[in-house]
């Protein structure tokens, strides 16, 4: 059969945890506070201590996750409310009201984007690398040859803001 733990079982168990997690007091000072062996104190912090450890970290993120839960219930009252008003702007025909709702709305959407990870705040889009934007840039600078100051002013403003390449117009 094997040995119980005499710090599980210890009447203080809760404040040696305390003092083991806090790690402020050597193993031996704990254990002559408590009254119990060197060995028993490691053998606990080794054995037993991490398995605790373990449970309330799954508990707080059980919570953790409840909350999120509370977050998109509290989410959706929100969402419901604005589409609320916008249907009671619409039957208003309060325009101003109608846009201000229509505001919430996408910024509603924004934030449940980023919630469920399909927007971020650090996504951007590179245009300069685009094909459209060649193609533009591209219109652009044959549409100004007739104009070649304007053409000269054009193409050196885009090397600027495409990182210093230039670029001549085909």
């Amino acid at each position: 059969m094997p040995r119980v733990c005499s710090i599980c079982v210890h009447p203080k168990r809760k404040e040696i945890d305390r003092a083991l997690t806090e790690m402020s007091d050597s193993n031996r000072r704990i254990a002559s506070r408590y009254d119990v062996s060197e060995r028993a104190i490691r053998d606990h912090k080794a054995n037993h201590l991490k398995v605790r450890m373990l449970k309330a970290v799954e508990k707080r993120e059980e919570a953790d996750i409840r909350t999120a839960i509370d977050v998109v219930g509290q989410l959706k009252a929100i969402n419901g409310a604005a589409l609320s008003v916008l249907k009671s702007a619409r039957d208003a025909k309060d325009g101003d009201l109608a846009l201000k709702a229509i505001d919430r709305i996408q910024r509603q959407i924004e934030l449940q984007a980023k919630l469920i990870g399909e927007l971020s705040d650090g996504d951007t889009v590179n245009v300069v690398i685009s094909a459209d934007w060649i193609e533009i840039r591209t219109a652009i600078l044959v549409a100004l040859q007739p104009y070649p100051d304007a053409a000269q002013a054009v193409a050196g403003r885009l090397a600027v803001i495409e990182g210093g390449r230039s670029h001549a117009a085909d």
